[in-house]
């Protein structure tokens, strides 16, 4: 997984038809989360188990694999200083629900320890951009998340 992650981030060959392209897929969102987690300067218990929620059910993991897959997110975001690897992947692979379904799951790991910072709401509309997520379609997803998390959205 790891090296799947890091030739994902050095511009690596795309999968052949025969790979498992999942791999791809799931490193990148593990990446892109793990980077919204982060965003404000802490990866705190709250975002971690909202990360290990949202990566176990979107894709069917098991805890180890979603371990695994969070580790090396955060090993590639420490050495990581840009978003198109991960957004090209998922881009490329994801139909426009699928997009949508990954910025609301952004949102939730923004909002995982009750409040949004500036730079975690940056990253995602620079990731809903990058995605090619309409502004109008990533604020009905922000806003599905202050719902279900029953959280005021005035605060940002």
């Amino acid at each position: 997984m790891i090296k799947r992650i890091k030739a994902l981030m050095s511009g690596g060959r795309e999968p052949a038809a025969d790979e498992d392209a999942g791999d791809g897929v799931q490193a990148a969102a593990a990446a892109l989360l793990i980077e919204a987690a982060v965003m404000d300067g802490e990866f705190d218990t709250q975002e971690h188990e909202t990360i290990t929620r949202l990566l176990s059910e979107r894709f069917d993991l098991d805890g180890g694999e979603v371990a695994e897959l969070i580790e090396a997110g955060r090993q590639t975001v420490e050495q990581s200083v840009e978003l198109f690897a991960f957004t090209r992947v998922l881009k490329n692979t994801h139909d426009d629900a699928e997009r949508i379904g990954l910025i609301e799951m952004m949102w939730e790991v923004a909002y995982a320890d009750g409040e949004l910072h500036d730079y975690e709401a940056n990253l995602v509309r620079r990731v809903a951009g990058l995605l090619h997520v309409p502004d109008q379609q990533s604020g009905a997803a922000r806003k599905r998340v202050l719902e279900r998390l029953d959280i005021d959205g005035l605060r940002l």
